[in-house]
């Protein structure tokens, strides 16, 4: 397993109150699976992927990565992983407006130990992998949404990640271009990336090969996405048209 929790808690003290955000979750991720994280604000997901990314630890758990136990890591060898096996894409893009997409790509290999003509390459590889090989030089206000986006992925796949994260990738988008990011990701599955995606939408969990779905800081279901379709239907039940027996 690539990704691999067990019992994991995360808890919150706000003054005397106590608030579990995880409450003993236990999964394993492999090597390229597709994977959306569902459920309810104030469900975990959110708590759920930081301590994925390496961004907060849990309470109580393990978390292993790729075999590591990297929870008890230390800040700079955490920092490390985040650099080099782990890719994030946000709903809010976080472009430096200043900088053009190229220099935004390139920011993560700043700290890689790789010359600037390397890095350069790089990034315009990472840019060219998602079809903005024209867009190079444009700032983020000369981008659309959906190629902000882009250069935000671009610059999550620049560091060759293990592991691709996704937060509401598609939450600032409108349902064309969405469905073009959707149809990227979709795409980089194909091509061997393991993503693990936060989403409320079931339209966009629909691209994804399994389903977690959280509720109450617990996993409530984790199903083949083909399987937690057919609960679904089934739960709702035939239509009103098919009860009364239209055709």
């Amino acid at each position: 397993m690539m990704i691999q929790l067990d019992n994991l808690s995360k808890v919150y003290r706000v003054g005397v109150e106590r608030i579990a955000a995880l409450d003993g979750v236990s999964l394993g991720i492999g090597q390229n699976e597709y994977v959306a994280v569902m459920g309810p604000s104030g469900s975990g997901k959110s708590t759920l992927m930081n301590i994925l990314g390496c961004l907060d630890r849990p309470s109580e758990g393990q978390y292993h990565l790729d075999g590591k136990l990297v929870h008890r890591l230390g800040g700079h060898a955490l920092a490390r992983i985040r650099n080099e096996r782990i890719g994030f894409v946000f709903q809010s893009f976080e472009l430096l407006p200043r900088l053009s997409a190229l220099h935004n790509v390139e920011l993560p290999l700043l700290y890689s130990g790789l010359g600037w003509l390397a890095r350069r390459r790089r990034a315009r590889g990472a840019l060219e992998r998602v079809g903005l090989a024209d867009r190079i030089k444009h700032r983020p206000n000369q981008l659309s949404g959906g190629e902000k986006q882009r250069v935000a992925i671009a610059r999550a796949l620049v560091v060759q990640p293990r592991l691709l994260l996704a937060d509401e990738p598609t939450g600032n988008l409108d349902s064309r271009t969405s469905e073009e990011i959707l149809a990227l990701f979709d795409r980089l599955h194909a091509e061997g990336q393991t993503i693990v995606m936060v989403t409320h939408e079931e339209e966009v969990a629909a691209h994804a090969t399994r389903i977690i779905r959280m509720r109450d800081g617990r996993v409530a279901s984790d199903l083949a996405a083909a399987e937690d379709r057919a609960r679904r239907a089934s739960a709702e039940g035939p239509t009103d048209k098919a009860k009364e027996g239209r055709p």
